[in-house]
């Protein structure tokens, strides 16, 4: 069985955090959604997704194919259905198409007699369509992804100097290590990452996943369903958060109903608002329909592309968003909607140039021991063009 992931027109939605990869490789729990769906359908999976990224993010097509809607989260219902069809099936919810097998060498997912001929889905399902649902379904993805990764597993053993609740809902990887801190596995399950550390004085309360190589600092304190991605630093006070891989909040401040993407750095003292002091309910900037979305929420902090920096004291407002490699500095509030490659805050901003831009996310990537790949340098001047037409607001 040939899996291929692809993208339909949630990924729009999705901006800015699918500027740079397709919706599945996404964070949302511990995995991101293409290993959910790999570990358990045994096989790796290619991706079908915008032009600009299939150069990183290739498809592999066969004679027996497997295509499943890459926002899509798995669940055991959803694994048996999509094991079960037969060629030329395809399976929707409402309007939504959500798996097809086919052995078509040329099939075009947008021809809507697919979607016409699909067999509607009976159970629930659930989807990654805003950027929201992300950080809103944390909690059931945290402990969904740790029965998959732990069952049949014996955790490592944590050190006698660590006070932990619900011991029996926590899971240590090898090379963890840590002391004198408070992990309160009551309510969610608490995974602790391959060579992932937890410093001093921190206070953890699931659902909370620490990834991969992943450290959190000195007396944090963290309130699940909070994922901390591979080879992030966290600190401060953090509240149902994804930050998705590489990235930094090293220092104190809140974070709330967050998602932040890949190499992004928080400065000190950052602080973002998660609720309006009227109650109301947020709204946050869409690309697709060009205006302020409802999010059907009271509670939702930041939304952060690749690459986005802030300095020190930044405050972001409620239901802000900051595209990819934006750099964020400026007492007061940042406004609520920040183009990709911008420089600047309330003072005035200016445009952040693509040369400049890559000569930090050089710097910024080698002290991690990585690269600045042409493939990455292809997407990431594509996102410079394709915004162009918000700064010219500046």
């Amino acid at each position: 069985m040939n899996l291929i992931l692809f993208d339909d027109d949630s990924w729009e939605n999705l901006l800015p955090l699918t500027y740079t990869k397709p919706a599945a490789e996404l964070r949302v729990g511990i995995l991101k959604v293409s290993e959910k769906w790999e570990k358990r359908l045994g096989t790796r999976a290619s991706y079908m997704t915008h032009d600009y990224l299939q150069t990183k993010f290739s498809v592999k097509i066969s004679d027996e194919n497997l295509l499943i809607n890459g926002t899509l989260l798995p669940d055991p219902d959803l694994i048996d259905t999509v094991q079960k069809l037969r060629m030329g099936d395809a399976i929707k919810k409402g309007s939504t198409l959500l798996a097809v097998k086919t052995d078509n060498q040329s099939f075009d997912l947008k021809d809507a007699s697919l979607l016409s001929q699909a067999s509607e889905y009976g159970k629930e399902v659930s989807i990654i369509d805003y950027p929201w649902k992300l950080f809103f379904l944390n909690g059931q993805e945290i402990a969904a992804d740790f029965e998959l990764i732990t069952k049949g597993r014996t955790s490592k053993k944590l050190s006698d100097t660590v006070r932990v609740l619900s011991a029996e809902n926590v899971f240590v990887e090898d090379g963890f290590k840590g002391e004198h801190f408070t992990l309160n596995a009551s309510n969610g399950p608490v995974y602790l990452g391959e060579n992932s550390e937890i410093m001093e004085g921190s206070v953890i309360r699931g659902p909370f996943a620490l990834c991969e190589g992943a450290t959190i600092k000195m007396a944090a304190k963290l309130y699940g369903p909070t994922t901390i991605g591979p080879y992030c630093k966290a600190g401060g006070e953090i509240n149902n958060s994804i930050l998705q891989a590489y990235s930094n909040k090293g220092h104190d401040g809140f974070l709330g109903n967050a998602v932040i993407g890949e190499w992004c750095n928080l400065g000190a003292d950052t602080n973002n608002s998660n609720l309006k002091n009227n109650y109301t309910e947020v709204k946050i900037w869409n690309y697709p329909s060009q205006k302020f979305l409802k999010t059907g929420l009271q509670f939702c902090g930041l939304i952060m592309g690749d690459h986005s920096k802030c300095g020190i004291n930044t405050m972001f407002n409620t239901g802000t968003v900051a595209g990819v490699s934006a750099n964020i500095f400026g007492s007061g509030f940042q406004r609520n909607f920040i183009p990709s490659f911008s420089w600047g805050g309330p003072q005035g901003m200016t445009v952040y140039q693509l040369h400049k831009a890559f000569d930090t996310m050089e710097r910024v990537m080698e002290r991690r021991k990585v690269s600045l790949s042409d493939e990455d340098r292809h997407i990431l001047g594509h996102v410079y063009a394709e915004s162009e037409k918000y700064r010219d607001k500046f």
